[in-house]
């Protein structure tokens, strides 16, 4: 999972980088022009493979990993001719955004429009990304109005169905919507794939905010299909990111934080971009893998190996909590608590899979 890191300038996206990595990078820093990507990859905090390493003891544990890409402030503006160059293939690289708002007052680090408003600041990034997606679909259906003119499409099926699609994003972009508000199905978005569509990938909004927490209510009117909203405390949870063991636990209590905001910020990914994990034991290794929710068992063993996708005879699985219950595979086996499945089984959140196959 590879998720974008944008936000104006002075939003805070720096120290929300550091505080979801473990990063120590300059906040303020100024690139004299040249885009700055910075990239980090995290573990994703799992109790359960924890407690399945403990009871294997492998050679390896291997943790789910999430990667987190800080890409350089955006200005107002930059959407009206279309993103293009490195900031475009950037941006189009990823899953999904995590955007960035500032819900902060500091008059050392003024803000690019003069005052705090984060719904503002919300709206203003949507529009400079619904407006170069705009650009990029106008462009496109100019492309398939001028094929359908010099004559037959190549595949009429195809070519009409795209037709329609991009007729259909819009005139919502035209509403000044961002495509993620649009009901799509996975068809349409396997149509456009291609085209990089920055307001239809999802997306999680942090308000950085300072001594006083967000109160995402005052967003709700915002609220839409793939959009999830949350609020942390930015340079203090950077604070938080740099200690470990009992001196974190000390300094969450202190601040009567529940869980480091970079654990909230992993699971609301999880969710915003519907994925999950499975797991794989054994004395040598013992792994966590992510597939999208409603995989099948066929679809998990080509995560692992395409050769087990392709060679797949039947999955043995088990769930992670009957098998830490119950102490070892034979007694598993023995209570009947591991079942074979079919290709077609639906792979369910913490599932443990061992895959059959003739490879």
């Amino acid at each position: 999972m590879r998720l974008g890191i944008v936000g104006l300038p002075n939003s805070g996206k720096t120290t929300i980088f550091n505080a979801l990595t473990r990063s120590n990078r300059p906040t303020g820093a100024v690139s004299g022009g040249k885009l700055e990507v910075f990239t980090a990859v995290v573990p994703v905090p799992d109790q359960r493979i924890d407690r399945l390493s403990a009871l294997y003891r492998p050679k390896k544990t291997i943790h789910a990993t999430i990667t987190y890409t800080d890409i350089a402030g955006l200005e107002r503006g930059i959407g009206k001719e279309g993103i293009s160059g490195e900031l475009r293939n950037q941006l189009q690289q990823v899953e999904g955004f995590i955007h960035v708002v500032r819900a902060f007052e500091d008059e050392s680090v003024p803000h690019p429009e003069g005052t705090v408003d984060p719904l503002r600041d919300l709206n203003t990034v949507d529009t400079e990304f619904l407006l170069s997606d705009l650009v990029t679909v106008e462009k496109r259906l100019e492309r398939l109005t001028e094929e359908r003119r010099k004559g037959k499409p190549s595949n009429p099926v195809t070519f009409e169905a795209e037709l329609e699609t991009l007729s259909r994003f819009k005139a919502h972009l035209d509403e000044l919507k961002p495509l993620r508000a649009l009901e799509t199905t996975a068809e349409e978005r396997r149509l456009v794939r291609g085209y990089g569509l920055l307001s239809l990938k999802p997306m999680l909004v942090i308000f950085n905010s300072g001594e006083q927490l967000y109160d995402v209510r005052q967003a709700q009117a915002y609220q839409m299909p793939n959009v999830r909203l949350i609020a942390l405390q930015g340079k203090l949870e950077a604070e938080i990111a740099q200690l470990e063991g009992e001196d974190q636990r000390l300094f969450l209590e202190e601040y009567g934080i529940a869980e480091p905001g970079a654990q909230r910020a992993i699971r609301e990914s999880y969710e915003l971009l519907h994925i999950q994990s499975f797991f794989t034991v054994g004395p040598d290794e013992v792994r966590a893998w992510t597939i999208p929710v409603g995989a099948t068992a066929q679809e998990a063993a080509g995560v692992i190996h395409s050769d087990l996708a392709r060679g797949f005879i039947r999955a043995e699985v088990t769930a992670w909590n009957d098998l830490l219950a119950l102490g070892s595979e034979a007694e598993v086996k023995k209570q009947g608590k591991l079942r074979l499945e079919g290709k077609e089984y639906i792979v369910k959140d913490g599932d443990i899979l061992h895959i059959r196959a003739n490879v």
